[in-house]
């Protein structure tokens, strides 16, 4: 399909915008809090919660390396809780904003501070990590390895504070929390046997064993969690990783991995335009001819999660890497460039293919609540896939799988500018793609 008549047919229907909009910002979450507290007092008996815990935890980072460490437990639906785990099936669902905040201030986070290296703070002398399995640590190590809700009895040292934190661009929202006392398992947990064999091999690097899950068919999401609670990698080297940093690592472990698979493919022959939206974030994948090269664009708008003023310039950032991919982290675009480069790595391994690649996200003030980088993960993931997510996208099934193409890559940077929130001069002085600068320096290789 041509570019433009692709382009053509993504425009939205205004009037189903304007009622999905006055909808969208509702105080449906306050209404929620309330029925949150009224289940926790019907659901905690004296100083106790017992319930079913979905297969979660946190790690937080304040105060590193003294850290909380948290079982995230749902309160009074436990026969639903595989359904407040974060996934890809939430996007599969069509969840919105209110659809995440609820399930995620559905879920306590009873945390205890340990050592990111010791199961207590209170003895330095304790064993390492990588030999807890009992007390609260080793309880939430044997939550995170499971592959199914685990029924639990958890000792709280207070009343649960109901304050909803909504989170980053990279953690989901969080809901009410408790000091917790002790946790105690009331069943054995399963444990997949891939798991078990990362477990016991003491001598297997961290990047290798999440290769291995990732191989086996389990998702980033199942092997964040392994790796936050401090269950992969070498023995001595095993440790609690804060939930926030373990996410990123485990996109660009994946990442890495995807990248390698591809890097002596051979290359797309025509030039590629997809697109998809979610929860107020567009995205525009631009594929080319050509070795791997990537490049994340964000441009967030007034009054959106990232850039709270109501008015003023849109905010810009990227970050890049060529065909030896990165050597430093990414400051700028943070999570969710690791995020989008495993969704069109993902796709590009699966073809067999490689390109050099620009992702455009565009942050509306629709996005008025960050859920998490997993919505960055799952609408670069099925912008190829063709599932679109929400209800409003469900009506362009018509268009699921396609895409647009163009004579060449800048043709399609030029055309797909012309439905950005930014003029195509100011792109091209942020995208070192856009700009030509990374493709000229590859052809000039080339040529010596």
């Amino acid at each position: 399909m041509r570019l433009d008549e692709y382009i053509e047919d993504l425009e939205p229907d205004e009037e189903a915008e304007r009622r999905r909009l006055a909808k969208e910002k509702s105080y449906a979450i306050t209404d929620h809090l309330s029925d949150v507290e009224r289940r926790f007092d019907d659901v905690i008996s004296g100083d106790s919660l017992v319930g079913s815990s979905a297969p979660s935890i946190f790690v937080g980072r304040s105060n590193y390396p003294d850290i909380p460490v948290g079982l995230l437990s749902p309160v009074g639906d436990e026969d639903h809780a595989e359904e407040y785990v974060t996934d890809g099936q939430w996007y599969q669902q069509g969840y919105g904003i209110d659809d995440v905040l609820q399930r995620r201030t559905g879920l306590l986070n009873s945390s205890k501070r340990a050592n990111v290296d010791a199961p207590s703070i209170a003895s330095r002398l304790a064993p390492s990590v990588h030999d807890v399995w009992d007390g609260f640590v080793g309880v939430q190590r044997e939550v995170a390895i499971a592959d199914r809700p685990v029924d639990l009895e958890i000792g709280l040292d207070g009343k649960p504070d109901l304050n909803l934190d909504v989170g980053t661009d990279v953690a989901t929202p969080r809901g009410p929390r408790a000091t917790a006392r002790d946790a105690e398992l009331r069943e054995n947990p399963h444990v997949p046997k891939q798991v078990e064999k990362t477990l016991e091999d003491d001598d297997w690097q961290a990047q290798g064993a999440m290769n291995y899950l990732y191989r086996r068919g389990f998702d980033v999401y199942e092997i964040n969690s392994i790796l936050s609670a401090g269950a992969l990698g070498e023995a001595e080297n095993r440790r609690l990783v804060p939930t926030r940093w373990s996410i990123t690592a485990v996109d660009d472990a994946v990442g890495e991995y995807l990248r390698g698979r591809i890097r002596n493919r051979p290359s797309i022959d025509e030039v590629q335009v997809w697109m998809n939206e979610y929860v107020g974030n567009r995205y525009w994948v631009i594929l080319a001819p050509g070795t791997w090269e990537f490049e994340l664009v964000e441009m967030k708008a007034p009054g959106s999660v990232w850039n709270p003023a109501p008015s003023g310039n849109i905010w810009m950032g990227s970050a890049s890497e060529g065909y030896e991919g990165r050597s430093s982290y990414v400051e700028e675009t943070a999570g969710a460039y690791y995020a989008s480069r495993l969704g069109v790595l993902e796709h590009l391994e699966s073809i067999g293919r490689q390109a050099k690649c620009l992702v455009l996200r565009e942050v509306s003030d629709e996005y008025w609540a960050p859920v998490g980088v997993w919505q960055v993960r799952e609408s670069v993931r099925n912008a190829f896939e063709g599932v679109p997510g929400g209800a409003r996208d469900r009506e362009r099934d018509s268009l699921a799988g396609e895409y647009g193409t163009a004579e060449t890559f800048h043709d399609a940077v030029a055309t797909v500018a012309e439905q950005l929130p930014v003029s195509l001069e100011r792109l091209r002085r942020k995208s070192e793609l856009a700009a030509g600068l990374q493709s000229n320096l590859a052809a000039f290789a080339n040529r010596r």
